[in-house]
């Protein structure tokens, strides 16, 4: 009897070892597991992380790329008006020459014009003298008027 309870003991004991051992190992998977998933995260964020950076700095790019381009356009630009404006000035020239050949073959025509111009001035000068004479017809009433009661008072 004795015996037989020593060795039912021992199995019990050697059970619960064995199941602490399970126990064991099973916390060591699960911290295991813990630790992986951790750095799978912590990869994913500084993954993350890179991929915000190039973003920025592809964007960072691309505006100073655009901002050069528009420099480039603006200084083309003002080239552009430099060079019309030279350009005008030659034309003008050229036109200039032009009119003194117009004016040696537009001789008689002008001539037709000047007296055209003069008539008009004539009319105008008639209407002027008109109405100065109603106005020293008005004066010499208000002398007459004058010298009456000059009288009357005489």
């Amino acid at each position: 009897k004795k015996k037989k309870k020593e060795k039912e003991k021992k199995e019990k004991e050697k059970k619960k070892e064995k199941k602490k051992k399970e126990k064991k190992k099973k916390e060591k998977k699960k911290k295991e597991k813990k630790k992986k998933e951790k750095k799978k995260k912590e990869k994913k964020k500084k993954e993350k992380k890179k991929k915000e950076k190039k973003k920025k700095e592809k964007k960072e790019k691309k505006k100073k790329e655009k901002k050069k381009k528009e420099k480039k356009k603006e200084k083309k630009k003002k080239k552009k008006k430099k060079k019309k404006k030279k350009k005008k000035k030659k034309k003008k020239k050229k036109k200039k020459k032009k009119k003194k050949k117009k004016k040696k073959k537009k001789k008689k025509k002008k001539k037709k014009k000047k007296k055209k111009k003069k008539k008009k001035k004539k009319k105008k000068k008639k209407k002027k003298k008109k109405k100065k004479k109603k106005k020293k017809k008005k004066k010499k009433k208000k002398k007459k008027k004058k010298k009456k009661k000059n009288c009357l008072f005489v």
